[in-house]
């Protein structure tokens, strides 16, 4: 819960509380353009003053707690994953003997955090061969299209990757509460897995 707080303090705690998100917009101001000059940075923090004080959005609670070990291994499991299914969409485009089955799938998350919800769908939807087409904040359910699947264990599959990405990105950003949601889902499908055996 965030206490608002009156004066100079206050002033400074949300300051600093914003403060990822509009080093944020200034960033994503110079990529849209191009340009990594002083002129790009310095428009770039007009506009994101401009978003800021004009589009009043509630503050975003952080979880203040950011692993970098879990952040690297996110980006090199993210990066593979997008050479991975780039390679699996192009094979399946031009592989004339298999039609590539489709599905629609939902993947019940272990949080109910809305940040990692939107940092998973993103996830989830970058990655050649799924995109997230629905999500039920209320439920913590992502529903996916996803294409290359023929079975059962296919789209079971494809729902424990997304449910994976959680729990990556809880692991790199999230909060102690949340490292704790995603820990009996990762033990519940390893007792699932031996069941299976």
């Amino acid at each position: 819960m965030i206490r608002h707080l009156r004066g100079p303090k206050g002033l400074i705690a949300q300051t600093w509380r914003q403060l990822p998100f509009f080093l944020w917009l200034v960033a994503l101001w110079m990529l849209l353009w191009g340009q990594f000059t002083v002129i790009a940075f310095l428009t770039g923090l007009v506009a994101a003053i401009l978003v800021t004080r004009i589009f009043r959005l509630p503050p975003v609670e952080l979880s203040g707690r950011v692993n970098l070990w879990y952040g690297l291994v996110f980006v090199l499991a993210f990066l593979g994953a997008l050479v991975k299914g780039s390679l699996l969409v192009a094979w399946q485009v031009v592989n004339p003997r298999r039609y590539p089955g489709v599905a629609v799938i939902a993947v019940p998350l272990a949080t109910n955090d809305e940040l990692i919800l939107a940092h998973t769908a993103v996830t989830a939807s970058l990655i050649p061969g799924s995109l997230v087409i629905d999500i039920d904040r209320d439920e913590s359910v992502l529903y996916l299209h996803v294409i290359g699947v023929s079975s059962d264990a296919d789209v079971e599959a494809q729902r424990r990757q997304v449910q994976r990405w959680e729990r990556r990105i809880v692991r790199a950003v999230g909060s102690r509460a949340q490292l704790a949601q995603v820990a009996p889902a990762r033990t519940g499908q390893a007792q699932a897995k031996e069941a299976g055996r």
